[in-house]
């Protein structure tokens, strides 16, 4: 069974840059409709401005810590495409956190900006998988649910605790989701990734030379991931290939997790 996506509709967010941004150009290659959700207007009119009235992509910007942003998304989501097939959770922020600072606010932060949004869209989409099928065949699938996660919930790094609580809050909701889900035939499951060569990972190894050797030296793959690797490994989640997948936390990790360091980089 290929991997094939297309006619599908999916949301992706933190789809502005970076990693949420491959995601979605990938399902439009694919031959998916695609929502590219994320609050950088400005970032979302340069990379797809140009782009936003071809007929499979739209997007849409706001703040999706705010449940009406989370509505108005699904509205326009449906206004363009008609139903809701895939859901990639792609928004996160990391940040360091000093674990011993009483008046450190990461983990609040943190919580409030990679987890609840995820939790809340999750939610909706999936109220509207379930009523997209009562007009669909008995036992067809509805939906499938992919969240970018970390190997950062299973290492220990004193200045990412934050980081790791929430990215390991994120993998129990899509366990817990998943159960929830499965009698509605939605699948959810979560891509737990190392270093991946993203914008943002570009620039911190131009600005920080000797990072790049501390990560290939604690991968057993010896380098850093391309975003292709990662954005293959969402197509395959969101995919009927993995029907019979969910709950899932796969990890993309070029071995890291193997190894024991406690001072090793994790993202």
């Amino acid at each position: 069974m290929s991997f094939s996506i297309a006619g599908k509709t999916a949301i992706v967010t933190g789809a502005s840059s970076g990693i949420g941004l491959a995601i979605g150009r990938q399902f439009v290659a694919a031959g998916a409709n695609v929502m590219f959700a994320d609050t950088n207007e400005a970032a979302l009119l340069r990379e797809l401005g140009e782009q936003a009235d071809e007929s499979n992509i739209r997007y849409f910007a706001g703040n999706l810590r705010e449940r009406l942003t989370i509505a108005n998304l699904l509205s326009a989501t449906i206004d363009a495409f008609d139903d809701i097939d895939i859901l990639v959770n792609g928004a996160r922020q990391v940040v360091q956190s000093d674990p011993l600072d009483p008046n450190d606010e990461s983990l609040e932060m943190l919580l409030t900006e990679n987890l609840l949004p995820t939790l809340r869209l999750s939610q909706q989409v999936a109220r509207r998988m379930i009523k997209q099928g009562e007009s669909r065949d008995a036992g067809a699938p509805l939906g499938a649910i992919v969240n970018l996660s970390s190997i950062a919930a299973r290492r220990t790094h004193p200045e990412l605790m934050a980081y790791s609580v929430a990215s390991a809050a994120l993998d129990q909701l899509t366990r817990s989701l998943s159960v929830s889900l499965s009698p509605h035939r939605i699948r959810v499951n979560s891509i737990a990734f190392g270093s991946v060569m993203s914008a943002s990972m570009r620039s911190t190894l131009k600005d920080n030379r000797s990072y790049r050797q501390d990560i290939e030296e604690h991968t057993p793959l010896g380098r850093i991931a391309s975003p292709t690797e990662l954005t293959e490994t969402a197509q395959f989640l969101a995919s009927d290939a993995a029907g019979f997948m969910t709950g899932q936390i796969l990890t993309l990790d070029g071995g890291r997790t193997l190894l024991d360091p406690v001072a090793a980089p994790v993202h």
